[in-house]
């Protein structure tokens, strides 16, 4: 539904995703002028001192984030020129988050709608929503309408008395993003934009058709579920549950007596959302907790290791089907479903998602991107490709990070805008 701006061709462009399994970090350039992203550099480690979004210890999360980017402009040396990054798209904690729809009226007085009118909606929307302990990240206009004439989808240039601006507003707690923003900082990285893990996530492995007829979009992560709805082009809603693919590895570990290492290794090999008629047959190696030396295989059915995976996951769908629920979209989220994040590789995870949300259901990973290695183009790092296509094409919905508030520009820019739109 809303155009957007994108940067100019040729601009540098990076991402920075904190998660709780992996700091990743991806240097993209702009190749032509329909906002086209190039991958130019690439970095990813596993996370320390990061939980659930969460900083739990600043020195080892601050290695980590310095460690992923290095490797990102090593990668992408030679585009870049030699000059460091400085200005990074960051993924904001999902279950810190809180989203909610208000409409703005803007008076027209029978003008035509220009910019500054969008703007001015935005500026309302921040100002009324914005509460005490809260950051804006997201104000998302999903609809106009025009002196009670809605279903308009670009009101610039339109005369009318009064222009309405429904908008989704996405807050977050401040005291969660503030050691993340100084943990960022102190690595000599501005903060340009912030994001939320699902939409960026939609923007990167959605299709058009999917955004405009109404799609969910799930990102499993290591620590958290989150969701996005999206409709019309836009994002209409957002949430997260607490729950995610380390909570399956621990229940693994605790089921079968091993080290968390193990049991993310055996998870990855042999488990399974579904059980299926040779889980019985098959046996798997599992090395027991405390001893160093194998003495004695220790084996156990297949069957065994499902049974601890499936009942986690069916919880996460069926907590994420009640936020829905409660949501009230009802038939607006469509009847479509795409997972992403790396834990939505596990097999049988579509058709179990499907059997719990009643939807039909899709595996999502970047498909609007050039230039991204093979290691990084699976679903885990669809949430992070998602963040340079933010910063790209959709940033002007909050045009700068600065304490929830609406960067204009300098005097001059404000001055030189409003003669150009009343004269």
């Amino acid at each position: 539904m809303i155009k957007h701006k994108p940067k100019p061709k040729g601009t540098i462009i990076a991402a920075l995703d904190i998660g709780s399994i992996k700091v990743a970090c991806i240097i993209g350039r702009v190749v032509d002028d329909a906002g086209s992203v190039e991958a130019i550099g690439v970095g990813h480690v596993a996370s320390r001192g990061v939980k659930a979004g969460t900083i739990t210890d600043m020195m080892t999360a601050e290695e980590s984030i310095r460690q992923a980017v290095h490797a990102a402009e090593t990668m992408a040396a030679t585009d870049m020129k030699g000059y460091p990054l400085r200005d990074v798209v960051v993924a904001v904690p999902a279950m810190y988050t809180s989203c909610h729809k208000t409409a703005i009226d803007v008076a027209m007085l029978g003008h035509e709608v220009g910019e500054s009118d969008i703007r001015r909606a935005i500026q309302r929307a921040q100002k009324q929503e914005h509460a005490d302990g809260q950051t804006l990240v997201h104000a998302i206009a999903a609809g106009y309408a025009i002196d009670g004439h809605r279903g308009i989808e670009e009101p610039r240039g339109m005369a009318g008395q009064r222009l309405r601006v429904d908008m989704n507003i996405v807050s977050a707690e401040s005291a969660a993003l503030t050691n993340i923003a100084r943990c960022v900082e102190r690595t000599h990285l501005d903060i340009e934009a912030l994001c939320v893990p699902p939409y960026a996530a939609g923007l990167a492995a959605l299709v058009a058709d999917e955004m405009d007829l109404g799609c969910t979009v799930i990102d499993i992560g290591g620590g958290v579920t989150s969701f996005a709805v999206f409709r019309e082009g836009a994002m209409i809603h957002t949430g997260a549950v607490p729950l995610g693919g380390a909570h399956v590895t621990n229940d693994v570990a605790r089921g079968l007596n091993t080290r968390a290492q193990e049991a993310e290794r055996i998870k990855i090999l042999y488990g399974s959302a579904l059980t299926s008629s040779t889980d019985d047959s098959e046996l798997i190696d599992v090395p027991q907790l405390g001893e160093e030396e194998e003495t004695q295989p220790n084996h156990v059915p297949r069957s065994y290791l499902v049974s601890i995976i499936q009942p986690r996951l069916e919880e996460i769908f069926e907590m994420v089907r009640a936020r829905l629920d409660d949501s009230g979209l009802g038939a607006a989220m469509g009847r479509r479903v795409v997972l992403t994040g790396g834990a939505a590789q596990t097999p049988g995870m579509r058709d179990l998602a499907g059997m719990i949300l009643g939807k039909q259901v899709r595996l999502g990973r970047p498909v609007r991107i050039k230039g991204l290695p093979d290691a990084v183009s699976g679903p885990a790092f669809s949430a992070t490709v998602g963040l340079l296509h933010y910063v790209c094409e959709r940033v002007d919905e909050l045009p700068r990070y600065g304490r929830g508030e609406v960067v204009e520009g300098t005097i001059f820019e404000r001055a030189r805008r409003w003669l150009r739109e009343n004269w």
